[in-house]
């Protein structure tokens, strides 16, 4: 979905000694739209800036409250761009309802600016944009810095640059939305210190409809020509075509070529048969898969949502010899294992976290890399062990019932943890023996093994 509209308002503005006149100059306002390029990528709307006017700027929130969920402020001026249509932390919105708000942007001294630019990315009604920016120099008489709910900034100093709606009249509201400013012919768009932009809801009748804001950028006319976003996302096709698999190393440019070489050929070879390892009724596991890097996310190494994976970037450089791709096998079975489906089920049985958590690591460590012997269990940590441990002590167990109970348990697991239909008592139906009964003699295995060592 492509759409790019060019649209031209009046804008009044006051005089830097703050006179009014009635001279009306022209901005050129260009609306780009389309679907999920990871880049940003528009065809009359440049990719949004990394080191422009605002990447230094103060940002804050005069009116309206910002939504749990949303990122911070400054994920507006941070040279970044979300990764999908539904990545909340990367861009900044406000609470749901039909109330409004007022983002104030201090850029440190007067400039001359060439162009204002906004962009968003959501798949429904949070993708349009609705908004009025206003502007100031701070040298008016009535100025007032910081103009609240219900008072008018044209009556304190400001003046109007631009009123902006990327809403269309029919057709899907949602993808990308990029739009800028401009002075058209004029060489500037006009020369300030602070900027306010009135945020609007995209459709007051629906709760949901706050925008999702991606980037905004000032651009000054003095300055060189801003460094402009290049996302290094590449896709790849699984042997058989039946698969896609997107690698976005855009934080994280070192990794794309030990992906290509290293990690792509695990993710061909073992996403397909991860897919045959946990099938279940009527179930196909995602046809696309994304891998993204990351370099916000702390001590976690990598974590799965829906058909994304994210992978932080700084871990990933320390173990691509040791554990890296093996974590990114265990990912994917998350992906495939698709519990939240059960969330769907009405008065669904969910299964425990050890069993969530138990499969990825049984497919990891016995059956990607059994060489390792990453999950075995030694004279260390014998004594403590319980089944339900989670992670590798879970599946030192479910490789043992699997291999003297019941060669097909994973499947059976797994089937019923996706139907939000898991009951401890199916234990017993599958192998003969409760849940408990299983541990106490894994465990007694183990011991006995161990003694004879």
């Amino acid at each position: 979905m492509r759409n790019v509209v060019l649209l031209t308002v009046s804008a009044f503005f006051w005089s830097a000694a703050g006179t009014s006149f009635a001279a009306e100059a022209l901005a050129e306002i260009q609306v780009a739209r389309h679907g999920s390029d990871p880049g940003f990528k528009f065809e009359k709307v440049p990719a949004p800036a990394i080191d422009d006017a605002a990447s230094k700027a103060v940002f804050k929130l005069l009116d309206g409250q910002q939504d749990g969920n949303s990122g911070s402020l400054d994920v507006l001026h941070d040279g970044r761009v979300p990764g999908n249509a539904d990545d909340p932390a990367s861009n900044f919105f406000l609470k749901p309802g039909p109330d409004g708000g007022r983002l104030w942007v201090d850029l440190g001294s007067v400039i001359g600016i060439k162009q204002i630019a906004t962009y968003s990315w959501h798949a429904g009604s949070r993708a349009p944009q609705v908004y009025r920016i206003y502007g100031a120099d701070g040298k008016a008489p009535s100025f007032k810095p910081s103009p609240g709910k219900g008072e008018d900034p044209l009556a304190c100093g400001w003046v109007s640059v631009a009123t902006v709606d990327t809403r269309q009249e029919s057709g899907v509201p949602g993808g990308q939305h990029g739009v800028t400013v401009s002075a058209g012919r004029a060489p500037l768009l006009g020369s300030w210190r602070y900027l306010i932009f009135d945020l609007q809801s995209t459709d007051p009748k629906e709760r949901f409809a706050q925008t999702f804001f991606s980037e905004l950028d000032v651009i000054d006319a003095n300055a060189p020509a801003p460094n402009r976003i290049e996302r290094i996302v590449k896709t790849f096709k699984s042997a058989d075509g039946k698969f896609t698999y997107e690698i976005d190393a855009n934080i994280a440019p070192d990794l794309m070529a030990w992906s290509e070489m290293e990690l792509l050929p695990a993710i061909r070879e073992w996403y397909p048969k991860i897919a045959a390892l946990l099938p279940s009724e009527h179930y196909q596991p995602p046809a696309v898969v994304h891998f993204q890097f990351k370099d916000d996310m702390k001590g976690v190494p990598a974590y799965a949502a829906g058909d994304r994976i994210s992978l932080n970037a700084p871990w990933f450089r320390q173990n691509l010899k040791g554990e890296a791709k093996g974590c990114v096998v265990h990912e994917m079975t998350h992906v495939v294992q698709n519990y939240w489906l059960a969330d769907r089920v009405r008065e669904a049985k969910r299964a425990p976290g050890w069993v969530t958590e138990g499969i990825p690591d049984y497919v990891r460590w016995f059956l990607y890399e059994p060489q390792s012997r990453g999950a075995e269990i030694t004279a260390r940590n014998v004594a403590q062990a319980k089944y339900n441990d989670s992670y590798r002590i879970s599946a030192n167990f479910l490789d043992w019932v699997l291999r003297t109970k019941d060669k097909d348990l994973i499947k059976k697991l797994n089937a019923a943890a996706r139907e939000g239909r898991y009951l401890e008592s199916d234990w017993k139906n599958w192998t003969g023996s409760t849940l408990e009964e299983l541990g106490a003699a894994w465990k007694k295995a183990n011991e006995e093994r161990l003694e004879k060592h």
